[in-house]
């Protein structure tokens, strides 16, 4: 099952030409959230970084799951993310994206490799955790890379 859960995670990533602030800051930010409904347990929970609180704050279900996202964005013009990993770690699934951001009045792109680690039960999302360190990712899933 665990493989099929990676492959699970890995359809549910956006692609790598989308810009996450157009998409997250408008309408159909909304609309996404609620398409991705089914794929989630209504109590999945969120811990992610944000600019105000710091690292782990936690967030709960699809609603919050667009907080952070537009917590995350709140500084940047354009953002995308290409994933460069997807490692199957039984009911969890770690994500190794390499982001790309540009704030405004900047002309290029800066970018950093963050990871998230999935957890999938019974056939749906439960847990998003999002790391700015890979380290602490695969460590908090057991492995070693």
């Amino acid at each position: 099952m665990s493989q099929a859960n990676a492959e699970f995670v890995e359809s549910l990533q956006p692609s790598p030409d989308t810009d996450l602030v157009a998409l997250f800051r408008d309408e159909e930010g909304a609309a996404l959230i609620e398409a991705l409904g089914p794929f989630f347990h209504e109590d999945c929970e969120i811990v992610a970084p944000t600019f105000v609180a710091g690292e782990g704050v936690r967030f709960v279900g699809l609603d919050g799951l667009r907080a952070a996202w537009l917590d995350w964005l709140e500084p940047w013009e354009s953002y995308r993310v290409e994933i460069e990993d997807v490692i199957d770690a039984g009911d969890n699934v770690v994500v190794l994206p390499r982001d790309y951001g540009r704030r405004p009045g900047m002309n290029v792109e800066v970018s950093v490799g963050g990871a998230a680690v999935w957890t999938v039960r019974a056939g749906k999302v439960s847990r998003v955790a999002f790391y700015l360190n890979r380290t602490e990712a695969l460590k908090a899933v057991g492995l070693q890379r």
